[in-house]
Formats: structure tokens, sequence, C-alpha cells
């Protein structure tokens, strides 16, 4: 329920949009700079409220900081609040992946642009090993936990299994393993009507799909409908369902190529907001590729569309029943598997793009990636190491390792000539 006596909208207009534009570093960062400015310097909310709001966060598909961010502002000013507080987290983030994803379709051919972003893949493969060695730090609790993770890592490595069928398993497992608990009610000062609040948000998920569709918009239909399947299977983070997104858009779709696919991620790490927005520059590019500039500006809004409007949906569906959602033993136990398998995927993950940084050609057997390693890229190995020595050892922060790589790949593309 929002709270008695909420902020009025100018400050929570002030506050999320600072939180919007500072938002960088991935959810750990995001998460940590919305409990600075939410719990201990305005104290908009409570310890306990800002924990299980995360633990709600966590158990959703979706980005967990954005989805934070969401429920905050519910919390403060119903809908509107959440509103608010949800689309200043994105927006300005949003903003700048255009602006560079533009940019990128005209000028990320030239040499010396190639030659930065060589330092920037460099850099991303650290970026999701320390992720890895986050999450794993957290979810590997138990035996079971690392069987999960390295079955996981097998099932998508190895045999191309798909990710949503990952997901899927390690969730029924979870809940398999859990103790069954009686059902509890519902308090009833959070009775609601998800009835309609699933009806009025699942119309709006759809609509810009049943628009193209009309308007016999083929490539915009098949856009729309894989990144709204994203959007249900987001589990972990971005970084989890970022090989399932690349072998459907590289692979299956044709619509970039692997090099597209990292650099990417690549500019997605270097603006605020939730890594999730690495779906927008996908779809930019995506949408140059099919039919120029404005094929490209209305690709990215629907991408934007249909990943972030099911986070508000999920929000304003399950905050009201937080508290007695956060008590569901088989729930948590479901979560702290599908935490466990995510571990095995963004391993996967890891070596996929170390792979493809690092190596000139890769090929397939079967599924299993495997490097010529004649073609390895010296240069690329060089900045890797720089890279890791910047982000793990002397922990300069991402911004700073990503600007020093980038700069690094550029003065080795100029005197390389």
């Amino acid at each position: 329920m929002p709270a008695p006596h909420p902020p009025g909208f100018a400050d929570m207009f002030r506050v999320f949009g600072r939180i919007g534009l500072l938002s960088f570093g991935g959810p750990a960062a995001q998460i940590a700079l919305m409990h600075s400015e939410l719990v201990e310097r305005h104290k908009w909310l409570s310890e306990q409220d800002y924990l299980r709001a995360l633990s709600l966060c966590m158990l959703l598909p979706g980005p967990e900081a954005m989805q934070l961010a969401t429920y905050a502002g519910w919390r403060l000013r119903g809908v509107a609040g959440g509103l608010l507080g949800g689309l200043l987290f994105v927006l300005p983030g949003a903003a700048l992946i255009m602006a560079l994803a533009l940019g990128y379709v005209h000028f990320g051919a030239l040499p010396l642009v190639q030659a930065a972003f060589v330092g920037i893949k460099a850099a991303v493969i650290v970026v999701v090993v320390q992720a890895l060695l986050r999450v794993s730090g957290k979810a590997l609790k138990d035996p079971a936990a690392w069987v999960l993770a390295g079955l996981a890592f097998l099932g998508l490595f190895a045999f191309g299994v798909p990710y949503p069928l990952l997901i899927l398993g390690a969730g029924l497992f979870g809940a398999w393993r859990a103790r069954a608990s009686a059902p509890q009610p519902i308090p009833a000062s959070t009775r609601t009507h998800p009835g309609r609040t699933l009806v009025i948000w699942g119309l709006l998920w759809a609509a810009p799909l049943v628009l193209v569709w009309m308007l016999d918009q083929d490539f915009l239909l098949q856009l729309g409908l894989f990144f709204s399947k994203l959007a249900v299977v987001t589990f972990g983070g971005a970084y989890a369902v970022l090989a399932y997104m690349t072998q459907t858009v590289v692979q299956d779709f044709g619509w970039i190529d692997t090099g597209q696919m990292i650099d990417a991620l690549g500019l997605a790490e270097t603006t605020p907001g939730p890594l999730i927005l690495v779906t927008e520059f996908v779809a930019l590019l995506a949408g140059f590729a099919q039919g120029g500039a404005t094929m490209a500006i209305l690709a990215g809004i629907l991408a934007l569309w249909v990943t972030f409007t099911p986070c508000f949906l999920w929000i304003f569906l399950a905050g009201p029943y937080l508290d007695t959602l956060s008590a569901r033993p088989r729930l948590a136990a479901a979560l702290q598997a599908i935490t466990a398998a995510v571990v095995g995927v963004i391993l996967n993950l890891s070596v996929w793009f170390a792979l493809h940084v690092l190596f000139g050609t890769v090929r397939s057997l079967g599924a299993m990636p495997l490097p010529d390693l004649a073609t390895l890229n010296l240069t690329a190995l060089g900045l890797t190491l720089l890279a890791a020595l910047l982000l793990l050892r002397l922990r300069l922060g991402l911004p700073a390792t990503l600007a020093i790589s980038a700069t690094a790949g550029l003065l080795v593309g100029v005197i390389g000539g």
C-alpha cells in the first residue's frame, strides 16, 4: 500500500531522477545507490521494507534493480509513483543507448573505432567474470547448488539446451526439495484487484504487437514476440539470458552478427540503467539492417516497450502480496535453485565471450564452440589482462576500466597503423 505520509512528486522526481542518472555499475551498485537514497538519506522506506522488496524483485523475471525502483515508487505513491520510479530509472539510459546505437551504425566500421572496441570487448570479458564471482559467492551454498550450476553449464555449453527449459527445470527442482507450507491468508490491507491489473497491463503489453501485426510488419512482430518471451524468462539478471539472446538473434534470426552482439553489451555497460537495455541496442541494429534509421528507431522503441511493460505488470500485480509471497518456502527454494543454475549460465556466457573475443575463428562441434588456437589475438589477450588488473585487482570501477581499456585499444590501433 502507498505510504501514509508520502513525499511529493517533485521530491520523488528529483530523487528517482538522480538514481536513474547515476545508476552505473550493474544491479549491485544500483541497489546500493537506491538503499543510500531511499533508506539512509531520505528515510522513505524502512530497512525491513527495502530488503523484503528486494527479495520480491529477485523472485520476479526482469531487471531486479528497475523493479525495485518501481516498487519503491509504488509503495510511496501508488501506481503513479511506481511509473515515476520505474521510468526515471530506465529512460536516461535508454536515450543514451539510442544515441550510441545510431552513432555505431554510422561510425562503428571505422578502423580506430574498431580498435577502441577491442579494448571494450576485453573489458566485457572481465565484467562478466566479475558478475560470475559475485553470484557464485551468494548462490553456491551446498553441494546441490554446485551440481545445478554444473549441469546448467554443461547443458548450454555442450548440448545447447534452451535457456527457458533450464530455468523451469531448476525452479521445479528447488520447489520439489522444499518443505511444503500451509497456505497463508492474504491480509485484508493487501486485497486489490489483480484481475483488473492483469487485464490492463496485459493489454498495454500486447497493444504494439497487435498493431504491427495489423500493419503486416513481420520483422517488428517477430522482434516484439521474441523480446516479450525474453521478458518472461529473464531470471537472474541480464547476464543469464545474454547467451540465449545471442543464439537467437545471431544464429536463428540472423539480425546481427556475433561481433555486433559483443559490441552491444560493451556499450550497454557504459550507460546508466539496467543492463537489459542491451535489448534496445540489439533491436536498433537489427532494425537499421532491415530498413534504415526509421526502422531502427521503431524497433528500439518496440523492444523497450515489450521489455519493460511486463516489469510494471509484475510489480503492480505482486507488490500488494509481498508479505504473503516472501513467506512461501517453496517459492524461496525455487528462487535459490534458479540462482544456482544461473551461475552455470553465466559461466557459459563468460567462456562464449572470451572465445569470440580472443580468437579470430571459433567453430562449432554440435552446440559446443571450439576455437582455432592458431587465431589467438594477442592484442585482445593483453587488453583482457589489463582490464582484469584494473577491475579485479586495483578495483578502479567499471566506468574507469572501460574508459582505460577503450583508450588502450585505440592506442594499439594507432601504433599498429
